[in-house]
């Protein structure tokens, strides 16, 4: 930036003292004739000519690497923020909102950067011209110094308006990117069930609303390039006429005036300068804002105190929630996303009071969390590659292992082939084929507490009745707990947990519940019908 800054000033000052040579030229050779002084001074215009190409080239190439380095150093600190939240990165932000700061708001940050640099510059031009002003005539340099203050408290205003419509802008801009991601992720789903064009007339409708907050924008911002482009020149009118009417009284000689014209014209790009140097910096500052945000939010510190000993029992004192090791616990509630909170707090991801073996799970290290405790979403992503690797995860591939907890997940329609290939995302497969997928991986990974958020959700009863059973097999003597409103899995559990409102209301198996409690009686019915 200092770099820029310097090239920018000697390029605005070569520019600043071409037309006192040039009236120099005029007064002491072309006035009485002196073809030597006409000649040296011309020789010195052409001097400062190709010094101010070579700094002009060497300002843009230094304002161009300004403006890439910071937009790629801002992309890299947000992705290693975003690479430190890891799994909790979508509890946090809309992936909408990461993209919106990918693809715009690094960008306008870079641009914002360069303010640094010409803006210097053009403060150093302004005053030497202005010095310059002086030493012809005070008038005019009292004009030069009053009128770009003037010009500021013009602008000003609008810069404002800009600002506070931009943020409102931007905001609604990683809303509707969130809306778009999410539905370019269930295009098939959509498809498949008919609701493409719903989502369609949403995301118009949207759409709308965020084009007409970017006409918001685009009403002072337009005002801010017109008076850009007009109000020098028309501080150019006011200087030349003032300089021409001083020439007219015999105050100022023909290469003053020249002098004056040039200084004054040249005038116009510092001034036009300063100006979008505001509308950057105030476009800087709503981006600038954004990424801060998502810098700000808060990384786990992985250190921590030894894990207990061997299997113990995880407790979530907000919502009462206890689960046992070795046991079957199951969470049932009419929102969904109480009991993945929930799950999450017993994981380890984001704030939580929860306990393991009586002590506070944000207190033990991470890591040691993380390779006892599994927390397995319906959303988990699934990476490129073969069947084996996306199944075996980040363990190393065992085939038979691998079959083992294909079977238990009853994803048999998709493991004909290990070799097969998975595209990311699990692009290739069905949805419910991508999350027996991930329960696969989950059964694999063989933790000693498993916590999966509504894992057959996507499935028809009789595969559902399958999972139910091979599951049930295959983590005897493990730690599982499922979130779920399936009456299948809910009948296998040793426990479970009724939550209303995020808290337990009640707790026993399903066939207590049942008999016990209208309101669990009421949801499992409501959701899968009184038959089952």
């Amino acid at each position: 930036m200092a770099l820029g800054a310097t090239f920018g000033s000697l390029w605005f000052v070569s520019m600043a003292v071409t037309p006192y040579l040039i009236s120099q030229a005029i007064d002491q050779g072309l006035r009485p004739r002196s073809v030597p002084a006409l000649l040296a001074w011309s020789a010195a215009v052409l001097v400062v000519g190709f010094a101010t190409a070579g700094l002009g080239m060497m300002r843009h190439r230094n304002m161009t690497k300004l403006r890439l380095e910071a937009a790629l150093i801002t992309a890299d600190v947000v992705m290693s923020h975003a690479t430190r939240l890891g799994a909790a990165l979508p509890r946090r932000v809309t992936t909408g909102e990461v993209v919106t700061i990918g693809i715009s708001d690094v960008w306008t940050i870079g641009r914002a950067m360069n303010v640094g640099g010409v803006g210097v510059a053009a403060l150093l031009a302004c005053t030497v011209i202005a010095i310059l002003l002086y030493r012809t005539t005070p008038v005019l340099a009292a004009v030069v110094l009053v009128g770009v203050p003037v010009l500021a408290l013009v602008v000003g205003p609008l810069l404002g308006r800009t600002q506070r419509a931009g943020s409102r802008y931007r905001e609604r801009q990683g809303v509707l990117n969130s809306r778009l991601v999410d539905i370019l992720g269930g295009l098939r789903i959509l498809n498949g069930l008919g609701g493409k064009e719903a989502h369609l007339e949403r995301y118009e409708r949207e759409s709308a609303e965020v084009r007409e907050q970017g006409y918001r924008v685009g009403n002072p911002s337009s005002w801010i390039g017109a008076l850009g482009d007009g109000l020098p020149v028309v501080f150019l009118a006011v200087v030349i006429w003032l300089a021409a009417r001083l020439a007219a009284a015999g105050e100022l000689t023909v290469g003053e005036l020249v002098g004056v014209y040039g200084y004054t014209a040249m005038l116009v790009i510092p001034v036009s300068v300063f100006i979008f140097c505001g509308f950057d910096l105030t476009h800087g500052l709503v981006a600038a804002r954004r990424v801060t945000a998502f810098l700000r939010l808060p990384v786990a510190d992985p250190s921590g105190a030894h894990a207990p000993g061997g299997p113990s029992v995880l407790i979530d004192p907000v919502s009462g929630v206890v689960a046992e090791p070795g046991r079957l616990t199951a969470l049932a509630g009419a929102r969904p996303a109480d009991a993945a909170e929930v799950l999450d707090r017993l994981g380890r991801y984001g704030a939580t009071t929860a306990t393991w073996d009586g002590r506070r799970l944000d207190g033990i290290a991470q890591a040691e969390v993380r390779d006892r405790i599994l927390v397995a979403d319906n959303d988990a992503d699934l990476f490129a590659g073969t069947l084996r690797e996306v199944v075996a995860g980040r363990h190393t591939p065992d085939d038979d292992r691998v079959r083992r907890a294909i079977a238990t997940a009853v994803a048999h329609d998709v493991a004909a082939d290990l070799d097969r290939p998975v595209e990311w995302g699990g692009r290739n497969l069905s949805g419910g084929q991508r999350q027996r997928l991930r329960l696969a991986r989950a059964v694999y990974a063989d933790p000693e507490t498993l916590l999966a958020v509504e894992p057959t959700s996507a499935v028809d009863a009789h595969t559902e009745a399958a999972i139910a059973e091979r599951l049930t097999t295959a983590r005897s003597g493990r730690g599982t707990v499922l979130a779920t409103t399936s009456p299948v899995l809910l009948d296998r559990a040793d426990q479970v947990h009724y939550l209303v409102a995020g808290r337990v209301a009640a707790s026993g198996t399903h066939r207590d519940l049942l008999a016990a409690e209208p309101g669990y009686r009421d949801l499992v019915t409501r959701v899968f019908g009184e038959d089952q």
